[in-house]
């Protein structure tokens, strides 16, 4: 029993385990800027601004459940959270949360995020304040507009890879180099790898609600195709944006992810429907697990 408004509701709503997906690019960010200072000749341990890292991912955390809010509010506005439904449960669409106050939810994170993010421009400069509102209104589009044309891939792949991975790195070095695109490339992948569960599951659903989705536009059995090429070239991508500075055998513990990723590509090509819900939770473990060997190797 979930009583209306209350903290459980809350929790519910901001969907913690959706919260490896921000963490995974902020993580990638910093082993790359650890490489790099190592490269430089700089102490990392020395070098490394904890303080900005540790904002990164609060701001990130942060925009994550605004996201999360903005989605449930507005698809439950749109109809799309009915009792067909196959994916977990939403909170304005069960009745746990009214949409008044699911409303004042997505100002308070906003403003909560913006608060976390506005000490990055004393490292970052001013034009910190310009990333930071193209994440907030993507954030709002992606739901609102780009997911139901097709191009939400391409917001996972810019926000959840390139702009987090590469600013991470930025705020701590002052530069942009190409391993850290290739890192942020391979983090957009991965975590898009998500998506592509999500979108499979509700296929038919999106279909009849004029929802062009990749998978829509494709089909499902070219979803399953992708979601293993996602996997494997996010692979390929990060192990490169490694050796790029060190040994190969650096980039060795990039192999784990990918053997993971592959046995649960196997086992989502026989599974359909709301059975593909665990899937959500190996696939954000997966990624989040090469956020962690990425950086492992960065530092090795």
């Amino acid at each position: 029993m979930v009583r209306l408004n209350s903290m459980k509701a809350w929790a519910l709503a901001a969907r913690p385990k959706t919260l490896a997906g921000a963490a995974t690019p902020v993580i990638m960010g910093g082993g790359c800027a650890w490489m790099w200072m190592e490269g430089s000749g700089m102490s990392p341990a020395e070098a490394f601004d904890w303080a900005a890292f540790a904002l990164c991912m609060l701001f990130a955390w942060i925009m994550q459940v605004d996201a999360n809010f903005v989605n449930d509010y507005f698809d439950f506005r749109k109809g799309g959270d009915t009792e067909r439904r196959l994916g977990p449960k939403r909170a304005c669409a069960q009745g746990w949360i009214t949409p008044g106050a699911m409303k004042t939810g997505i100002l308070v994170t906003t403003v909560l995020a913006c608060a976390a993010g506005l000490p990055l421009i004393w490292t970052g400069g001013p034009w910190m304040i310009a990333v930071g509102a193209l994440c907030v209104l993507f954030c709002f589009l992606y739901t609102t507009k780009f997911s139901r044309i097709g191009l939400g891939d391409v917001l996972v792949l810019v926000f959840f890879g390139i702009v987090p991975v590469g600013f991470t790195f930025y705020l701590q070095t002052g530069t942009w180099d190409m391993q850290t695109t290739l890192a942020g490339l391979a983090c957009g992948l991965a975590v898009d790898c998500l998506l592509m569960v999500n979108n499979y599951r509700d296929r038919a659903e999106d279909a009849a609600q004029g929802k062009k989705t990749i998978v829509v536009r494709l089909g499902g059995s070219t979803a399953i195709i992708l979601y293993y090429l996602l996997g494997l070239c996010a692979t390929m991508l990060a192990a490169a944006a490694i050796v790029l500075s060190k040994p190969g055998w650096c980039a060795a513990p990039l192999l784990l992810y990918a053997a993971l990723h592959l046995a649960t590509s196997r086992r989502i090509s026989d599974t359909d429907g709301a059975a593909l819900n665990p899937f959500l939770g190996k696939t954000s473990r997966n990624f989040f697990l090469m956020a962690l060997l990425f950086a492992a190797g960065c530092a090795l």
